[in-house]
């Protein structure tokens, strides 16, 4: 099994030097997409500087959809690690709960946006962001999880800096396209 092949590292065992060097590629990876993160976030100063409560939301989006992704993630790691995850299953399973929590915090999220800012316009904007961003948390977590499990590295080490600033830019995207289209 590939599983056997792939040596999940436990950090208890291990020297901080090897520990760093395990874990600061994908960082430095993350540090440079959240570069680029910030530029396309600029990419939306229109709609933010027409209503600046659009700026509000970012990290709340942001964050419900790495929560998410990040338990997602987790699951899915702990169970290869024991042999019992079929990436199939799991993709049905985790993309159904990303698309009922996605609707769940969406509709949360309208009347308090209504009775805190008044705002139809924003309370869609953000309502089908939030959507759409858990909605695809779940999809992008597997997916890097697997790639980072097919090509024999431990999916723990890489998986959630990768994921996460790949989901943050996903999320800023979805977030500034809806927003741009029910807003300008």
């Amino acid at each position: 099994m590939i599983q056997d092949k792939i040596e999940y590292l436990d950090d208890d065992k291990k020297p901080v030097s090897f520990l760093f060097r395990s874990r600061i590629p994908s960082l430095v990876v993350g540090l440079f997409l959240g570069i680029v993160l910030s530029f396309i976030t600029s990419g939306f100063e229109e709609v933010i500087s027409k209503n600046i409560y659009v700026a509000f939301f970012i990290p709340f989006i942001v964050y419900l959809a790495d929560a998410v992704g990040d338990q997602t993630m987790s699951i899915y790691i702990r169970d290869l690690k024991s042999g019992r995850a079929s990436f199939k299953k799991y993709l049905i399973k985790e993309t159904a709960l990303g698309f009922l929590f996605g609707i769940i915090f969406a509709l949360i999220t309208i009347p308090v946006i209504l009775l805190w800012l008044k705002s139809v316009e924003l309370a869609a904007a953000v309502s089908i962001s939030i959507f759409a961003a858990i909605s695809s948390a779940p999809l992008i977590a597997l997916v890097v999880a697997e790639i980072f499990q097919l090509e024999h590295t431990d999916p723990a080490i890489g998986g959630g800096p990768i994921a996460t600033v790949i989901q943050d830019t996903v999320t800023i995207l979805i977030y500034g396209f809806i927003a741009s289209a029910i807003i300008l």
